[in-house]
C-alpha cells in the first residue's frame, strides 16, 4: 500500500470512528458533545469540500455557503449514514447535490436578471483557482522557478475552465481529489465506463491545451482581435 493510500485509509477509518461516536451521542441526546465531535469531521474535510464546491458554483462566497449547508445537512442526517461508502464519499454526494440545486436556482434567477461580468474561472479574487492548482510542488524553488510555477498554475486553471462541465467534474474528482472511478460514479451518477471516457477525453484535451505553443498562439490570436476591433 502506497503512502497516499495508507493515509487515505487511515483518514477514512478515523472518519468512520468519529461518525459512529457522533451518532451515539445524538441518540443519547448529548447534542453539544455530538457537535464537538462532528467538528473533527468538518476540520478534516472542509478544505477539500470548498475546492469541490467552488468547482461547481464558481463563486467563493457561494461555495462557502454550500459547504456550510452540506455540513449542517450531514450532521442532521448522520443517522442515515451507513459504512457502505466512506464518509467523505457520502458527504461529497450531499455537497454536490446541494451545489447542483444552487446552480438550478441561480439559472432561474438569471432569467430575470442581467448577468454580471465575470473575472474568469478564478472567481472574484482568484482564491479558489489558486487553491485548485496549489498542489503543484513549490518548496525549495528559486525565485525564477517560483515565477514559472505560478505561470504553470495559471495555465492549468485556464485549461480546466475550457473543459466541458462533466469532463471537468470527473477530472477534478479523480485527478485532484483522488477519487476512484467507482467513487466518482457514486458522486456524479455516471456509470464507471462513462467516468473513464470523460476522464480520457479531459486528459487528452488538457494535453492539447497545455502543449507548448498553444498558450502563445491563443495570446497572439487575442492580440489580433484587439488590434482589428
Amino acid at each position: 500500500m502506497s503512502g497516499t493510500s495508507a493515509a487515505l485509509a487511515a483518514t477514512r477509518e478515523a472518519d468512520a470512528s468519529t461518525a459512529s461516536a457522533v451518532k451515539s451521542l445524538q441518540a443519547e441526546g448529548r447534542h453539544a458533545e455530538a457537535r464537538d465531535r462532528f467538528a473533527e469531521l468538518v476540520g478534516r474535510h472542509q478544505r477539500r469540500a470548498t475546492r469541490i464546491a467552488y468547482h461547481y458554483v464558481r463563486d467563493a462566497a457561494e461555495a462557502d455557503e454550500a459547504v456550510q449547508d452540506a455540513f449542517v445537512k450531514a450532521y442532521s442526517h448522520l443517522a442515515t449514514f451507513r459504512e457502505e461508502l466512506p464518509f467523505d464519499v457520502w458527504f461529497t454526494r450531499i455537497l454536490i447535490n446541494g451545489c447542483l440545486d444552487r446552480i438550478k436556482a441561480r439559472k432561474r434567477r438569471e432569467r430575470w436578471q442581467v448577468p454580471l461580468a465575470s473575472t474568469g474561472w478564478g472567481g472574484t479574487d482568484g482564491t479558489a483557482e489558486r487553491d485548485i492548482t496549489e498542489r503543484l510542488p513549490s518548496s525549495g524553488q528559486s525565485p525564477e522557478d517560483a515565477v514559472l510555477t505560478r505561470e504553470r498554475r495559471r495555465q492549468i486553471a485556464e485549461a480546466l475552465a475550457k473543459l466541458p462541465d462533466r469532463q471537468r467534474a470527473v477530472f477534478v474528482l479523480s485527478q485532484v481529489e483522488g477519487c476512484t472511478s467507482r467513487e466518482v460514479s457514486a458522486l456524479t451518477g455516471l456509470n464507471e465506463s462513462t467516468v473513464r471516457v470523460h476522464l480520457f477525453r479531459a486528459i487528452r484535451k488538457l494535453r492539447t491545451l497545455l502543449a507548448p505553443g498553444t498558450a502563445a498562439a491563443a495570446r497572439d490570436q487575442k492580440g489580433k482581435r484587439r488590434v482589428t476591433s
